[in-house]
């Protein structure tokens, strides 16, 4: 049993490696969410901690109850690809959605010039978007006289990343199975060694939570390199595109 408990350890760490790396839907959506929402490095590292145990240990939980309960394990890999078709119809609705708001913000913040008239008579005007945080100072000539301000100035607030997304990448991944995972735990199962299935587990999800927080910081780092210039009103876009090519992905996988 030892034997085939080391064999079984490193399947698991090669397996969690692999199947989250060539998974694109295990990293790309927090890039692009963490590039279009000004994520802090440290946020999208939390959300993709949160959202990688989420993942694998819904799986944990559902290996659990099939030994509990003593599930052939085809029919958990039944159970599981109803969990993956549900998380792939999740992220395509979310990039659809997102990508639609998208759009119409990029409409709505096509940059554009205001007019204003002074109480002394000067004219001139400003550039700016709706979406973005804009001030314009102005010194009156007449500052000291009573009942005329000093400065005039128009600000519209900062756009901030919605809270909810956090929160929509936590439920879809929490639905995300890990397939490689129900097999693996079964043998030491069948072996009536809860270390065995304790340690295979353990070695799976370090290796595919820590794989997902690597290729975020790879990706966070390359997207944030990349100046976007004219393309930026439409970033949310963008990243409505990726969502969607991930659950596209996912819909389409094996």
């Amino acid at each position: 049993m030892a034997d085939g408990l080391s064999v079984l350890c490193g399947a698991a760490a090669a397996v969690g490696f692999v199947h989250t790396l060539l998974g694109p839907d295990h990293y790309v959506p927090f890039v692009a969410m963490s590039r279009v929402g000004r994520w802090s490095i440290q946020k999208a590292v939390g959300v993709t901690l949160l959202c990688g145990l989420a993942h694998v240990f819904s799986s944990v939980v559902l290996g659990g109850i099939g030994i509990a309960l003593g599930i052939a394990v085809f029919k958990l890999e039944d159970v599981e690809s109803v969990r993956g078709n549900i998380a792939g119809w999740l992220l395509t609705s979310f990039g659809l959605v997102y990508f639609a708001w998208g759009v119409r913000r990029a409409i709505r913040n096509q940059p554009h010039a205001h007019i204003h008239t002074h109480v002394d008579g000067t004219v001139h005007s400003h550039t700016h978007v709706h979406d973005t945080a804009h001030l314009h100072v102005h010194a009156s000539p007449n500052a000291d006289a009573p009942g005329l301000p000093a400065l005039d100035r128009t600000a519209h607030p900062v756009s901030r990343d919605a809270t909810l997304t956090p929160w929509m990448l936590f439920t879809i991944f929490g639905f995300g199975p890990c397939e490689p995972l129900i097999p693996m735990v079964m043998y030491p199962a069948a072996a009536g060694s809860a270390w065995g299935v304790a340690i295979v587990t353990a070695i799976f999800a370090a290796t595919t939570i820590s794989t997902m927080m690597v290729m975020v910081l790879i990706g966070y780092r390359a997207a944030s390199s990349i100046p976007l210039g004219r393309l930026e009103r439409y970033s949310h876009a963008i990243a409505g595109l990726a969502l969607l090519a991930c659950g596209a992905g996912i819909q389409m996988g094996p």
